[in-house]
């Protein structure tokens, strides 16, 4: 006789790793029972009906559903206000902030911008104007030795204040000096009184025209990021380049030329007054004022000390540096007449 082993079945008492197929059988097919169950052979399960069986069932995915499910809850009970929704939607007050900023950080690039492109435009129309007023200036073939042929009548037609011309061979100083009744006539206007980022080349209002007649004459120029005006002058506050530019020519509105050399260059500061001392009581003033001066330069030529013992006239040509705020560059130059005399005498 078939025995029947009535068992109920838990998944939880299972192993999850195997399906229950039920057992091949040669003798008999397997049967329902009376009472909706059915046999599966004389040793098969019975099971009830109703009863989900358990083939092909993992234990683990269920685990894992239930974690999911506890999780997003508890999630929900610790952010009950939505407070995650409302932090991806921007203030009203922030956005106006950005959109401000963003506004004004347009309008900045806007401005500087224009300021890049007229600042390129007044360098343009400077060099037009240095162009022009260098055709009455013919340079020497061998521009080393010797000063450069002005047209004077030509350069009076444009501006009768005209009073001398400047020339560093090898640099690109080779301009016009004009005087006016003050020193800010030329500081940003050109001979023919436009508008001008450099100005003119002009000399110390308060010297005797046409220059080197004083014991020091001032001559001013800008020194223009371009490289151009007195751009030269500041670079020789170094001793390399110092030392490279041996010679300044100086021609007068009366065509007398005065060839000179570097004797020592000095910064300082806008304000310094000092600069601007042109004339001395005595020989001795002036030789200890130049002596002075040698103290605080950053280049000079070895034999300063004997040259000032013997100079009486000085050319200094004055250019601003930028190398804390705006100061001052200041060359003195001697005439080679009396640096030769003084190297005669030692």
């Amino acid at each position: 006789m078939a025995r029947h082993m009535k068992q109920d079945v838990s998944p939880e008492d299972e192993e999850p790793s195997e399906e229950i197929a039920a057992p091949e059988t040669d003798d008999e097919e397997a049967s329902v029972t009376q009472g909706g169950a059915y046999s599966a052979g004389d040793e098969g399960t019975t099971i009830q009906e109703g009863f989900t069986p358990i083939v092909g069932h993992d234990r683990h995915a269920d685990a894992r559903d239930r974690k999911r499910k506890g999780k997003a809850s508890a999630y929900g009970e610790l952010d009950p206000y939505g407070l995650d929704e409302k932090k991806k939607k921007k203030h009203p007050v922030l956005r106006v902030l950005s959109t401000l900023l963003l506004i004004a950080g347009v309008v900045l690039i806007g401005i500087a911008g224009y300021m890049w492109f007229h600042a390129q435009q007044q360098y343009q129309q400077q060099e037009q104007v240095n162009e022009e007023l260098a055709q009455y200036a013919t340079e020497p073939e061998d521009n080393a030795n010797g000063a450069p042929v002005i047209d004077w009548a030509g350069l009076e037609a444009i501006n009768p204040d005209v009073v001398g011309w400047i020339y560093i061979p090898d640099t690109v100083v080779n301009y016009p000096v004009y005087q006016g009744a003050n020193n800010d006539e030329y500081l940003r206007h050109t001979a023919t009184g436009e508008y001008s980022l450099g100005g003119q080349v002009f000399m110390d209002y308060q010297n005797t025209e046409p220059g080197m007649r004083d014991a020091q004459t001032i001559i001013y120029g800008h020194h223009l990021l371009d490289g151009s005006m007195f751009k030269p002058v500041a670079d020789m506050a170094d001793q390399a380049t110092f030392d490279s530019h041996p010679t300044v020519w100086y021609v007068d509105e009366n065509d007398q030329s005065y060839e000179l050399e570097p004797l020592l260059v000095y910064k300082t500061t806008a304000d310094d007054t000092n600069v601007r001392t042109l004339s001395f009581m005595t020989g001795d003033d002036f030789h200890s004022y130049l002596t002075d001066l040698l103290g605080r330069a950053t280049a000079s030529r070895a034999d300063a000390s004997a040259i000032i013992a013997q100079t009486s006239h000085v050319l200094t040509l004055v250019t601003c540096n930028y190398d804390n705020g705006i100061g001052r560059t200041v060359l003195i130059c001697v005439p080679k007449s009396e640096a030769a005399a003084a190297d005669a005498a030692a």
